[in-house]
């Protein structure tokens, strides 16, 4: 089971205890990409939130494994550090943290070598210019007063410099214009490091960006249809009430 990101069975509910992801199982092997579609209120940001360690969201029943390792009650930080990396769908803005100070502290923790500040900052400014965002982004404090494309931006960003074995990505493309699209995928197509990635979207046109191994179909908290890129013209005929 090496190299691969293994969601076994897993059952989630909210605190409250209405369960919301119903037994979904899902195998991702290191430099395959799996999108996940479906309808709004279907689970799919609570399944990716589940398996982070979000507070809100409790696995009732299931695992998580990544290569190997049972990693399912983890805190947040070490399922980060053995190679767990979430997208959020709505980044949050922290008031008072520099960027780029934020992201070498968080690449220093992952790595047994210390990066210095100016090789960092050198780092940072040629990753960020192959994703068009400014150099200025760097001085301003983490996601605060960014637009939505700047943000989605910003999470790829942090992606490429951490380099982990998966990535959740919730909706990497929301808030971006085809130009950025264009940008963003073309960087993520081009990682210098190898990655298996879970992509969720609504948007059937990342294809036209994305090469996808896997397409899945998620309807009230199960996933209902698996296949290749030839299931999202099913999905753009019919909607998603034939897999209802």
């Amino acid at each position: 089971m090496k190299n691969q990101l293994i969601i076994q069975d897993l059952f989630v509910s909210t605190k409250t205890g209405k369960q919301i992801v119903d037994g979904v199982n899902l195998k991702i092997k290191t430099g395959e990409i799996h999108i996940l579609m479906g309808p709004n209120g279907s689970g799919k940001s609570t399944l990716t939130d589940a398996l982070m360690g979000h507070p809100e969201y409790k696995i009732t029943s299931g695992k998580l494994i990544l290569n190997g390792q049972d990693i399912t009650n983890f805190p947040i930080d070490k399922k980060a550090k053995l190679g767990l990396f979430l997208g959020f769908q709505y980044p949050i803005e922290v008031a008072g943290v520099n960027f780029a100070q934020f992201l070498r502290m968080a690449v220093n923790e992952q790595s047994s070598k210390r990066v210095s500040p100016v090789a960092f900052r050198n780092i940072l400014k040629s990753q960020a210019k192959k994703l068009s965002l400014k150099d200025e982004i760097i001085e301003r404090c983490l996601n605060e007063g960014f637009s939505g494309g700047e943000k989605k931006k910003a999470e790829i960003l942090q992606l490429s410099l951490l380099k982990p074995k998966f990535a959740i990505l919730d909706e990497p493309d929301s808030g971006l214009d085809a130009d950025a699209l264009k940008y963003l995928f073309n960087f993520i197509n081009n990682l210098d490091f190898p990655l298996g990635m879970l992509l969720i979207t609504h948007n059937q046109r990342i294809l036209h960006f994305v090469k996808a191994d896997f397409v899945h179909i998620m309807i009230k908290g199960e996933i209902v249809k698996s296949g290749d890129f030839n299931l999202v013209e099913e999905i753009e005929r019919s909607g998603y009430a034939e897999f209802a």
